[in-house]
């Protein structure tokens, strides 16, 4: 039998015919760009160049322009490692910022339906005290009404991402010489590479929507204490975790739940309630030391906290089986690398995991778990040109060296990924592919967007993902999830 997913409420759901689709899809790009310019009424012509379509160039940046949160990658430059309160507000004023984005996704491969209408509203304000204290305090509150208009998922599903809100940053900085201290519920990023997570330990995800979204949607901040010594090009990092954040995997029978167990004829599949131990026996704590020496920008860490991944612990019975999602402990060293080589920038990142467990494929084995230590590492070059155009290309492995033939992925596993994107049609429209391929298999994932710049405050995209491979892959397993998208941001 499948696993057991209880629908105990209806409701109408949505027919999809493609006039719809496209009809949806125009909608998400068009409604907010309309009420942006509907004060400024403009003669009808004929567009005659790119320049007619798009608005023209955009005007010069401001001198202090706001950060970029709509860019899905970091940029192309060797990280510097500023102190935390030199982000804050250098007078005593409070400032305000923060976005609205609108996504709309309708999902074609397999069983057509629409799968996302999500409105995201995240606001946060910081500032400083006239004693120096720095602070920051912001929420996010989402809503779907996908889940009210059609009856495709769960209802714990629908009870999951129909509605949140949460606080997000809250901290205050506090500083004495080269010591800087943050206490709160912050971001702690250890490690960029483009698209992909690999020294970024520390950071809790949000994997309900895969990694599609933009980092700025995808991470969670953990509540934390952190102190930082600055001294010259010598950075050290320590922090605390009392209090653990997970990841965000969602309820099964969503979108992209990360585990689908096999039907056994005969036998109830369930997959239970996921289990998130909290308390000071479960706090996480690690210590990072970075250092700049001729431009190389070499950083070593050790990080523990109970795996913020879910492994799915299984209990046999006659006419039963449950899988229990748990988060034992792991225990991991780190290493990152950055330098500007000129007319490129190297990149590398590189973790050892101890003692994390694999889903088994052994039906006789007793938990279906089997506690595995391995090597990730990844190593990439970008190039910029003219224009704003950028290509990445990064090799990244995972490496046992002490393989158990009972778990899915071989002793050595090898991928890469390739990133283009460009203004050079129009310094406004941005078109951008990402592409990660396995090198052992047929297994791969592929997104394309284009978006377009209104202003300095509005953002307009449409794209498209598409997953394929073998029901076991990393992306075959995802094979009829298939979408087409938009988005509209307006920052501010």
């Amino acid at each position: 039998m499948a696993p057991v997913h209880p629908r105990s409420r209806t409701r109408n759901r949505l027919t999809a015919r493609p006039s719809s689709l496209l009809a949806g899809l125009l909608l998400g790009l068009t409604a907010s760009a309309a009420s942006a310019q509907s004060d400024l009424e403009r003669p009808v012509i004929t567009a005659q160049s790119i320049d007619d379509l798009f608005g023209g160039p955009p005007p010069p940046a401001p001198e202090k322009p706001k950060p970029d949160t709509a860019t899905p990658t970091p940029a192309p430059a060797v990280p510097e490692m500023p102190a935390p309160g030199a982000a804050q507000a250098e007078s005593g004023s409070p400032t305000l910022s923060g976005f609205y984005q609108n996504d709309l996704a309708y999902t074609y491969s397999g069983d057509e339906h629409w799968s996302r209408f999500n409105n995201t509203l995240d606001v946060s304000g910081q500032g400083r005290t006239t004693g120096g204290m720095g602070w920051k305090l912001g929420g996010r509150v989402y809503y779907d009404p996908i889940y009210d208009l059609t009856d495709h998922y769960p209802d714990a599903v629908r009870d999951d991402q129909r509605f949140e809100a949460m606080i997000r940053e809250a901290y205050v900085d506090l500083g004495a010489g080269d010591w800087e201290f943050r206490l709160g519920r912050q971001h702690i990023v250890w490690g960029e590479m483009v698209g992909l997570f690999f020294a970024d330990v520390v950071s809790a995800k949000d994997l309900r929507q895969l990694v599609l979204p933009d980092f700025d949607m995808i991470r969670i901040p953990q509540w934390a204490a952190r102190a930082e010594y600055f001294s010259g090009e010598f950075h050290a990092e320590a922090v605390w975790i009392p209090y653990m954040t997970y990841d965000d995997i969602g309820k099964p029978g969503a979108e992209f739940y990360p585990f689908t167990p096999s039907a056994v004829p005969g036998v109830q599949t369930v997959i239970a309630k996921e289990e998130k131990p909290h308390g000071i026996d479960d706090s996480a704590y690690g210590v990072r030391l970075s250092w700049i020496q001729n431009g190389w920008d070499v950083s070593g860490f050790y990080y523990t906290a109970n795996d913020p991944s879910a492994s799915f612990s299984r209990q046999i019975s006659p006419t039963m089986i449950t899988y229990q999602p748990i988060h034992d402990r792991i225990h991991q060293l780190g290493a990152t690398l950055g330098k500007d080589l000129g007319p490129m920038v190297l990149k590398a990142e590189a973790v050892y995991t101890r003692d994390r467990l694999f889903h088994a494929t052994d039906l006789l084995d007793a938990d279906g778990l089997v506690r595995q230590d391995f090597l990730d590492y990844i190593v990439g070059l970008e190039w910029s040109f003219p224009q704003e155009t950028r290509f990445n290309v990064q090799f990244f492995q995972r490496w046992f060296p002490d393989h158990d033939a009972g778990i899915v992925p071989d002793e050595t596993e090898s991928s890469m990924s390739l990133l283009f994107s460009t203004r050079a049609l129009h310094p406004r429209l941005e078109p951008e592919l990402f592409l990660i391929r396995s090198l052992d298999r047929n297994d791969w994932s592929g997104q394309f967007k284009v978006s377009w710049r209104m202003d300095d405050n509005w953002r307009l995209a449409a794209g498209v993902d598409i997953f394929e491979g073998p029901a076991d892959g990393l992306f075959g397993t995802f094979d009829e999830r298939d979408r087409v998208y938009t988005e509209v941001r307006y920052s501010f």
